[in-house]
């Protein structure tokens, strides 16, 4: 999914870099031949990055993740949690796809959610992220018919609001968003602004410490699109847009 880190990353690409060659003694051409390089950066990318994580990271109330945790899992169960996706690499998962499906089954195995939504389209590589990481649970044990994908999303905002309305599609009432504490905290206004009824439940990650972590065994070519068409976000959007996107500004927002 593309978030504010991706966003981030995006400042180094406007950079532009010039070379030059400067000559110290003509005599001497061959071996005083120095490379002087210029790099400019564009700031307007620079002040847009740090617009939108001041807009992330200033609006929030920052309450511990704990005590977020501790509010909300007392109205368990839940009939679905939401799990957002993160780009797999076609090798392994990450560290934060990890945790993220650890942690769902987790709330699963305790009996705090009946289903999970796990929420990605194929965003940065040719592999759909919901689809990678609901094989990953189910490798772990968790029942197929509990698991869900939303396969629209291309960005976390996006992750809440598609996977929102598929589940109230599917009757689920109850619903949470279980995700990392950074993600939390970013879409915490988001999902206050346009009155979705989320709980949240942020990792604990002393809990999932505790967990087995062993990667089990999938086949990723069943998530993956035709890469002779796929082409990545940065390069179908431009860094403007992408920005947007993580806001919410590209969804096509209807008065449900």
């Amino acid at each position: 999914m593309y978030d504010v880190r991706h966003t981030m990353y995006d400042v180094l690409r406007p950079i532009t870099s010039y070379e030059f060659r400067v000559t110290i003694c003509p005599l001497l051409a061959p071996i005083s031949n120095l490379k002087l390089t210029i790099t400019f950066v564009n700031m307007k990318y620079v002040f847009s990055t740090l617009i939108v994580v001041l807009i992330f990271n200033s609006c929030n109330v920052r309450r511990s993740p704990a005590k977020i945790y501790n509010t909300y899992i007392a109205e368990q169960p839940f009939d679905a949690i939401i799990v957002p996706g993160i780009t797999y690499n076609g090798k392994n998962w990450d560290d934060i796809m990890k945790i993220r499906v650890l942690w769902s089954k987790f709330l699963f195995e305790k009996g705090y959610t009946k289903n999970i939504i796990f929420s990605g389209s194929a965003v940065h590589t040719p592999y759909i992220e919901s689809k990678i990481m609901a094989m990953y649970a189910e490798a772990l044990g968790i029942p197929k018919a509990n698991i869900f994908t939303e396969e629209k999303a291309e960005h976390s905002t996006e992750n809440v609001y598609y996977s929102y309305y598929l589940a109230k599609e599917k009757g689920f009432k109850n619903i949470a968003l279980a995700t990392d504490h950074r993600q939390t905290r970013n879409l915490i206004s988001y999902i206050k602004k346009y009155k979705f009824d989320l709980k949240v439940l942020p990792i604990q990650y002393d809990t999932v410490s505790l967990m087995d972590r062993t990667e089990p065994k999938i086949d990723p070519s069943l998530a993956m699109v035709d890469t002779t068409t796929f082409a990545s976000l940065e390069k179908r959007e431009s860094f403007f847009k992408r920005v947007k996107g993580t806001l919410g500004k590209n969804i096509p927002y209807t008065a449900e």
